[in-house]
């Protein structure tokens, strides 16, 4: 692999990783997808990096479960689910076109389905 294909991986690494950290302290803003991004990116450019943020106490639990068995934590499913109704009634009142109004809405209710339709982490002891 080429140095500057790597150093953009570890670049995209720490810009996922740096809004995950956001995500934690600012309401709205999503944590695992950034992780997962970062985790992504880091195992192409940084394996160490990946593999610290799996063995992170806070952000590895759902990045392994992600890779592991495809799994979503049952309260991330809730909050996503969450978001995206406020989205979806944000739009019912701010977009006008309504093709546009309504395919937005069908394509964040086919997100919403797929969340919910992904399994839950299996509890290990």
């Amino acid at each position: 692999m080429s140095s500057l294909r790597r150093v953009i991986y570890i670049a995209v690494a720490w810009v996922g990783f740096s809004l995950g950290v956001i995500g934690v302290f600012v309401p709205l803003m999503p944590t695992t997808c950034f992780m997962l991004l970062a985790v992504w990116a880091a195992s192409r450019g940084s394996p160490r990096f990946a593999e610290w943020i799996r063995e992170h106490p806070r952000f590895g639990p759902a990045v392994i479960a992600w890779e592991d068995e495809g799994a979503i934590p049952r309260h991330a499913k809730w909050l996503a689910v969450f978001m995206l109704g406020v989205s979806m009634l944000v739009l019912v009142f701010t977009v006008g076109i309504l093709w546009l109004k309504l395919t937005l809405i069908v394509g964040l209710s086919s997100i919403g389905v797929w969340i919910v339709t992904r399994p839950e982490p299996a509890v290990t002891s």
